[in-house]
């Protein structure tokens, strides 16, 4: 049978819990996060990028779906792009994206590249090698998809899936 507390005996424990809670020692942890293009101490943003910071959230991809792969469709998968792609000179044919594994804006745009019906290769430049070719290329930003015709040129680029709307939808009206 349980032992039944008194008023008195509960007041007394809680008043013990909050005289040792008093008697915390102990240091406040510092959070540095980056703000406006440098990392501070999130103690001393103003309340406005203090309330953004709390709304952010953290998240990682999954490594297994990071990968330097071709993307290759069937002609039933082809069929839902909102454009025809011809392989002609000045139509894309070919595609390189330049992709990060926490990149926020990367996967609307590898899923509207996996998509689109061309063959392509997904670049991740958080490698070194990576990193190499998006430097040689002049890519700055992540995602960036480079639009190439038949012949290796350069047709356009792209950073978002309405950027590359804008692409595809032109190169349909020349075809």
């Amino acid at each position: 049978m349980e032992a039944v507390r008194t008023l008195a005996q509960v007041e007394q424990e809680i008043a013990e819990t909050k005289a040792q809670l008093a008697n915390v020692h102990g240091s406040e942890t510092e959070v540095y996060a980056r703000i406006v293009g440098y990392y501070r101490s999130v103690r001393n943003w103003n309340k406005g990028k203090r309330d953004e910071f709390d709304l952010r959230k953290m998240f990682e991809f999954d490594s297994e779906k990071q990968d330097n792969s071709t993307y290759t469709l069937t002609e039933a998968d082809k069929g839902c792009c909102s454009c025809e792609i011809k392989n002609e000179a000045g139509i894309a044919a070919t595609f390189e994206m330049f992709t990060r594994a926490t990149c926020p804006n990367c996967p609307p745009v590898k899923q509207y590249m996996a998509e689109c019906g061309l063959e392509g290769k997904s670049i991740d430049v958080d490698t070194e090698a990576g990193l190499a070719l998006a430097a040689a290329k002049g890519v700055f930003a992540t995602p960036t998809v480079i639009a190439y015709d038949a012949n290796g040129n350069e047709v356009g680029r792209a950073h978002a899936v309405e950027e590359l709307d804008q692409i595809f939808a032109r190169q349909a009206i020349l075809a």
